[in-house]
């Protein structure tokens, strides 16, 4: 646990520092190599864990300090142990001892009677600190004080259903291919090998438990793939008709370019500006058995990479401020900046613009994002629609106006779908 404990509270703190999550995992494994499985999990359930409740323990560890901790890697240290007080089955005693002789390592001696007396603390008084957090936003929602307030302007009737169902686990969610089989066909094939799983009425199966990927039947040759339940929309939305040409403009890692070939046939040109993820699209093909003319090109300059001919079909797949997926990728929270908001709304109107030039008269461009605000939806949309005579937004969008806010069946997105007359 000695080690599990130092390298989640060097996450956490690499996080606060700036840097994303995944990158920091990603350190940690190379750093790391001979972690066994089940110590990669639990560095994982730390790492994920003390940024997911970063608030509340936070407000708690305030109360147990008589100032800020100086040092950023002792703080991450006191909040992952705080995390594992609250939500581990591990012994206390082995969480306060490991404790202690991490935060040696990070600061020497002179702060274990500290650490020890700051934890011990909190075993003593744990019910009476806890209802202190609570009584505060930060506390409460473990959100930036800035996050809450834009909610609860914008949802105010889900605001807390929002908040709290982004510091949950997300589901597991399969998208059957249906060249191979239907949704109920393969959950067929799942109960005769033990999972248990929910058919949702719009063709995804939701898992019962979270699993690893090579336990799903037929997973190698391509029969499923995961991917949330609401992201399953885009295929049907987008009414894809045979040989029609179509753009994936962001299209990393690939989830969608390969539902919308399994759901028609149709030439894709999936287009990315990151050559890394790029390379995760083009593995998803090659699994299941798909065909795509992939790219590495800024779709916002078509001059770089448009052969000129039109597209009936565009899905931008927007770059956002994933705020409609904090429960998958909890540092987000903590990374993003009320000013980032307007600059992914830039960005997305940079892209829209773009996409408008390319699309054919007549064709229909779906626009998605995986956020919740309005600055990057509903506002880019009335926008955009207002400044193009020739765009007109159609009906049938799933949720509120196009918003799926994250529920427990599936993640927060936006859909608009424009036709170009």
């Amino acid at each position: 646990m000695l080690n599990v404990q130092r390298i989640a509270a060097t996450n956490v703190a690499a996080v606060l520092a700036g840097r994303s999550l995944n990158a920091v995992l990603e350190t940690a494994w190379r750093e790391h190599a001979d972690l066994s499985r089940s110590e990669r999990g639990a560095v994982q359930d730390l790492s994920y864990g003390g940024l997911r409740h970063l608030g509340r323990l936070r407000a708690v560890l305030a109360q147990l300090v008589s100032k800020p901790v100086a040092k950023s890697e002792l703080e991450a240290l006191l909040v992952v142990a705080l995390y594992q007080l609250e939500h581990s089955d591990a012994a206390p005693y082995a969480i306060v001892d490991h404790a202690v002789e991490c935060a040696a390592r990070i600061a020497g001696p002179q702060v274990k009677a500290f650490v020890n007396a700051v934890l011990r603390n909190f075993q003593r008084n744990r019910q009476q600190l806890l209802e202190r957090a609570d009584a505060t936003d930060a506390g409460r929602f473990s959100y930036p004080e800035w996050w809450i307030a834009k909610v609860r302007s914008q949802w105010p009737g889900n605001a807390a259903a929002v908040l709290a169902a982004g510091n949950g686990h997300p589901p597991m969610s399969l998208r059957v291919n249906r060249r191979r089989e239907t949704p109920a066909g393969y959950l067929e094939r799942m109960r005769q090998a033990g999972l248990s799983a929910t058919l949702l009425e719009y063709g995804a199966l939701r898992l019962e438990r979270p699993v690893p990927v090579d336990q799903l039947p037929g997973f190698a040759e391509g029969a499923v793939s995961v991917q949330d339940a609401g992201a399953q929309w885009v295929a049907t939305l987008l009414d894809l008709g045979p040989g029609m040409r179509v753009l994936d403009a962001c299209a990393a890692p690939g989830g969608k370019t390969a539902h919308m070939l399994e759901a028609a046939d149709i030439e894709v040109v999936a287009l990315d500006s990151d050559s890394n993820r790029l390379r995760r699209v083009q593995d998803n093909l090659d699994r299941l058995q798909l065909s795509a003319t992939v790219r590495c090109a800024d779709a916002g300059d078509p001059g770089r990479w448009w052969d000129g001919v039109p597209f009936q079909r565009v899905l931008l797949d927007a770059p956002c401020s994933a705020s409609g997926v904090v429960r998958r990728h909890p540092d987000i929270k903590w990374l993003r900046k009320p000013a980032d908001i307007a600059g992914f709304a830039r960005q997305q109107q940079r892209l829209l613009e773009a996409m408008w030039k390319v699309m054919a008269r007549g064709g229909k461009l779906l626009y998605v994002t995986c956020s919740i605000f309005r600055e990057e939806n509903q506002e880019v949309i009335d926008g955009f629609v207002a400044g193009h005579a020739d765009a007109r937004r159609l009906g049938g969008m799933p949720g509120s106006d196009g918003q799926l806010l994250p529920t427990d069946e599936h993640d927060g997105f936006y859909f608009a779908l424009l036709q170009k007359d």
